[in-house]
């Protein structure tokens, strides 16, 4: 089998990206592939690209917010997986959370940290905008979170993020989740079957 490394483009402000989250280690498992994770700044690929989320998009819509649930249940039934709590909060402003991924991944604690903020965001939401709710979040998850924020605060971090999100957009991206196999992208987190079928060279 010759397996090409996924790239799965997050940001923890998407309840699709988390959805995805929970869904990737059975994939991961089915076909001997890991997912390389990129943290990305949704807002800025939406800045970038003239975008909005689809609470936004889907207001007012007849039929198309009813579609998109029926969607959302196809795929938790398809990849066993468990539905997200809405965030009372949201939008959540995720730019401090998202440098923080960035943090995570130099101290060597980034697959903890992203289940730590998925989980305060979408199973136990949390207004995690505010620099103290998320501090003690994390560290109820056994991260050192005082530590990791002052580390998301170093130009180098920030900086990696930037160019991060910048790089999606170049590579076509508009929203997250998005998945590349190679050059060859797909979006939402519907499309992860295709995603399988493409690693594995269907």
């Amino acid at each position: 089998m010759s397996a090409k490394a996924p790239q799965f483009l997050f940001d923890f402000g998407s309840p699709n990206a988390y959805l995805s989250h929970e869904a990737i280690p059975a994939i991961e498992q089915r076909i001997g592939v890991n997912f390389e994770y990129v943290p990305i700044l949704l807002g800025g690929i939406f800045k970038a690209t003239n975008n909005r989320s689809p609470a936004e998009t889907l207001a007012g819509i007849r039929n198309k917010p009813e579609f998109h649930a029926l969607e959302t249940e196809r795929f938790l039934k398809r990849f066993h997986v468990k539905p997200y709590t809405w965030n009372p909060f949201f939008p959540v402003n995720t730019l401090n959370l998202m440098r923080g991924a960035i943090a995570a991944q130099l101290e060597g604690a980034f697959e903890k940290y992203v289940d730590a903020a998925f989980h305060h965001m979408w199973v136990e939401p949390k207004k995690m905008d505010d620099p103290e709710v998320a501090m003690q979040a994390f560290t109820a998850s056994g991260l050192d979170a005082a530590k990791l924020f002052v580390r998301a605060q170093e130009p180098e971090v920030k900086a990696k993020l930037v160019q991060n999100t910048q790089s999606a957009v170049e590579r076509g991206a508009f929203g997250s989740p998005t998945f590349f196999v190679g050059k060859e992208m797909f979006f939402g987190k519907e499309q992860l079957r295709d995603v399988e079928e493409t690693i594995l060279g269907k």
